[in-house]
């Protein structure tokens, strides 16, 4: 790891190998639940039915939050329960549009009132966070929120990562990450996983490059990383201004048509001197690896953390054996060849 680390020492150069999980702790990683402050557009779970209470709901919580909304935000709303669509597609576009705008209200002051909640059952947690004479506003905010809609919003159900089995695991609570306590360079990266289930559904995601949130402020989404998915490729750029799919930024060498819920063996080698990336992935563990993904844009190239994200609520997926080597003599793959 070629820079310091808000939390910790840089390892030097000519280390060799240092395992980053011991399989019996997340000692030296620090976990950020995005989705305790916020509503990712994945986590309405009942799209339609969310888009019925905003437009026509009659209940305290529900005419309080249509009062604070665009009227472009209800319209598109509107919109989408007129064209009953309800793929994928016109999910994810509205819903978008939905969580955006309610993820302002969550910034903004307590939603709480004794009388617009009357009818809403609070969870022990919830109850327990009114009582705080100091709280996270929009952490108490978001709660409330899910409790109010129940059905049509997953629920937060507490820390995104625990080891498990020797493994690191998410427990599928909800959009975040957890990232290194230590600033990476230049690094050879070495672990390997499965994505055990979803619903909704998203492969398993590592962020390079990110973005280490200053002490006592609150972390980005993705860490406005660069997102590699492995085993087959998945990609995304998670930077200000891009939250895009990254374009002829990545280049897809092949489509291993991997099986996801298998464990492969995943390597990846980063140079951000450069702004370049290489990703290689075996399956079974212990075969050849081929090279997958590539990605180069000298102005991403950032000294960072290293981060597994959870896409959102749902998700669960197991990293083990995890280890990094700082400064390795080329940015050649290890286990091609």
């Amino acid at each position: 790891m070629g820079a310091l680390g808000a939390a910790g020492t840089a390892m030097g150069a000519g280390s060799g190998p240092v395992r980053l999980f011991d399989g019996k702790t997340l000692n030296g990683w620090i976990q950020v639940e995005i989705a305790a402050t916020t509503l990712p557009y994945a986590d309405i779970s009942d799209v339609m039915a969310f888009a019925r209470k905003i437009t026509s709901g009659s209940d305290a919580v529900t005419v309080y939050l249509r009062g604070r909304m665009q009227d472009s935000v209800k319209d598109a709303a509107a919109a989408y329960i007129a064209t009953g669509d309800t793929t994928k597609a016109a999910n994810s576009a509205v819903a978008r549009v939905i969580a955006k705008e309610v993820t302002q209200i969550l910034a903004g002051p307590s939603i709480y009132d004794e009388a617009r909640f009357r009818g809403v059952t609070l969870r022990p947690e919830t109850a327990r966070l009114l009582k705080r004479k100091q709280t996270d506003a929009a952490r108490l905010n978001k709660m409330l929120l899910e409790d109010a809609y129940a059905s049509e919003l997953h629920q937060w159900s507490g820390p995104g990562w625990v080891v498990k089995d020797g493994a690191m695991a998410s427990t599928g609570s909800g959009r975040g990450v957890i990232y290194t306590e230590k600033d990476c360079e230049r690094f050879r990266l070495l672990f390997t996983m499965r994505h055990v289930s979803g619903n909704p559904d998203h492969q398993a995601c590592v962020i390079i490059y990110g973005t280490r949130p200053p002490a006592g402020e609150r972390a980005v989404d993705a860490l406005a990383g660069i997102q590699f998915q492995p085993p087959n490729g998945g990609r995304w750029d998670y930077r200000p201004g891009k939250n895009n799919n990254g374009g002829d930024l990545f280049t897809r060498l092949v489509n291993p048509g991997y099986d996801p819920h298998e464990w492969s063996c995943v390597e990846i080698v980063a140079d951000a001197s450069k702004g370049t990336a290489r990703m290689a992935v075996a399956q079974p563990i212990g075969s050849k690896a081929v090279e997958v993904l590539r990605f180069e844009d000298s102005t991403a190239g950032k000294v960072g953390p290293i981060a597994w994200q959870m896409h959102n609520a749902g998700l669960f997926d197991e990293f083990k054996d995890v280890t990094i080597e700082a400064n390795p003599k080329d940015n050649g793959l290890s286990t091609v060849g």
